[in-house]
């Protein structure tokens, strides 16, 4: 059985990042950044995955170029250790969280985005 939020779009959701990243003092260019570095999606192309209310699974399995470090995200996301997680899907979307949790929170973007 699927989980209900691979069905939710992307353009539901992303209010909701925004929101906390920018309750925090960051952006919502930082979390672009973020959401592109994850993804391979460039600007335009984010804009148009909002724009046509393409759902979480579909926003996942049809990114341009999964980041390869994101293997480097680590912790605990939703009371959930991402290293434990067994659905694929479901790691993708935890990784998101995990990397606007640590945005919202003050990290560098450099650290969030596993720079150095």
């Amino acid at each position: 059985m699927a989980h209900r939020i691979f069905g939710m779009s992307v353009a539901k959701v992303y209010p909701a990042w925004a929101a906390k990243v920018e309750r925090k003092g960051r952006s919502t260019a930082e979390l672009d950044a973020v959401i592109c570095w994850l993804t391979g999606h460039d600007q335009a192309s984010l804009e148009a995955v909002l724009a046509e209310g393409v759902d979480l699974q579909h926003f996942f399995t049809e990114a341009p170029a999964l980041n390869p470090a994101r293997e480097q995200v680590t912790g605990v996301v939703c009371g959930v250790r991402i290293e434990a997680i067994d659905d694929p899907l479901m790691k993708e979307i935890r990784i998101l969280d995990k990397l606007v949790d640590e945005l919202a929170k003050g990290r560098p973007l450099a650290k969030v985005l596993r720079q150095g």
